[in-house]
């Protein structure tokens, strides 16, 4: 596996180191010991798969707060996302800075997101499935979102969300 720093510290993509023959190949997702050695916990309580019937769907921007904050592992399995997070760790050199990413079922690469941190996608394609790994269990109590389009944030979405939850187009401006 590769990892790949970003400018958001402890954030990562990685992409997988493919062993290839007549088969087709072969390639490692996740591996405790490869991300232990980067000093990353994440050990896999949960796992969800989302799927997106149209292009445009947005889902977010969703975090978990003490004690359940939650670190996440996001793949595209089918279609292709941008993925956007937002570094919301009070005193890190990026607070409230925010990334995108591009994951396409093709490159097979997925996002290590560190707790902390605030996160949503919109499909770029119709029938598009992501798989998210999580530390931790869903904790309602604990659930919290951003807006999507909040001004604090400055977001720039490559498509005109089409279909959005009441509950994700209804949260509060940010407060930071």
């Amino acid at each position: 596996m590769k990892f790949k720093k970003t400018k958001l510290k402890r954030l990562y993509v990685i992409n997988p180191e493919f062993k290839k023959d007549a088969r087709g190949f072969f390639a490692r997702s996740f591996c405790e010991k490869e991300f232990g050695e980067r000093n990353l916990k994440f050990r896999v309580r949960q796992s969800n798969i989302s799927y997106n019937k149209k292009r445009g769907t947005l889902r977010g921007m969703h975090y978990q707060i003490a004690p359940h904050k939650e670190r996440k592992l996001v793949s595209c399995i089918r279609g292709a996302i941008y993925d956007v997070v937002i570094d919301l760790r009070p005193g890190s050199r990026t607070y409230c800075k925010w990334l995108a990413i591009k994951l396409v079922d093709r490159d097979y690469a997925s996002v290590y997101i560190p707790g902390g941190f605030a996160h949503g996608f919109q499909s770029l394609t119709d029938d598009t499935v992501v798989l998210y790994q999580m530390s931790e269990f869903y904790h309602p109590e604990s659930a919290r979102g951003l807006r999507w389009d909040d001004p604090e944030f400055k977001i720039s979405w490559p498509i005109s969300p089409c279909i959005l939850s009441k509950k994700d187009s209804g949260y509060p401006d940010f407060k930071g």
